[in-house]
């Protein structure tokens, strides 16, 4: 879908294998990459990508980081800290990691991003309320953005691409 200057893509796969500048990690406020999407992006990138972003926290709840991305495709790991070491997280959480990752990559000029659904796994945030949050922040960022030309929502499973479907969908109708 075309937003402003650029366009948000959602489709279902492994955030991992995007073929974007940047992939964002839905990361905990001290940057250690366990399960999950830090999981994933650790085993097919390398431990140096966790052993730059912890040394660079820990962080605030809601802000992020950039790091390189070792042996993945992208060349960057945006780390979006949407929890707390309490693992719980909230709309406000997810909205401000969402919006500090768009601004983390317009400031390093990259052109192309991905985001998994951040705060639905470990931090059990709904699905559609992630969806919808993450959707209009993206789209309100691509009004205005210099560089920023694509946003991706990579989901892993069925009912989170359909969550972002939705959420997309109903953005066009708005």
């Amino acid at each position: 879908m075309r937003i402003g200057n650029g366009e948000i893509d959602v489709t279902k796969g492994d955030i991992t294998e995007a073929a974007t500048q940047a992939i964002v990690n839905a990361a905990n406020n001290h940057l250690w990459m366990g399960v999950g999407v830090a999981g994933a992006i650790k085993r097919k990138g390398g431990i140096d990508i966790e052993r730059e972003a912890v040394s660079k926290g820990p962080i605030k709840v809601g802000e992020a980081v950039i790091t390189g991305a070792g042996k993945l495709k992208a060349k960057y790991v945006i780390h979006a800290a949407g929890m707390g070491q309490d693992l719980q997280t909230d709309a406000q959480k997810v909205k401000e990691a969402t919006k500090n990752s768009l601004e983390l990559a317009e400031s390093h000029k990259i052109s192309s991003m991905a985001f998994p659904a951040i705060g639905t796994g470990v931090g059990g945030f709904p699905l559609g309320e992630c969806a919808e949050i993450m959707v209009a922040e993206a789209a309100k960022f691509l009004e205005k953005s210099k560089y920023l030309r694509t946003v991706a929502f990579v989901l892993f499973d069925e009912p989170a691409f359909d969550a972002f479907q939705t959420a997309l969908q109903s953005h066009i109708v708005c």
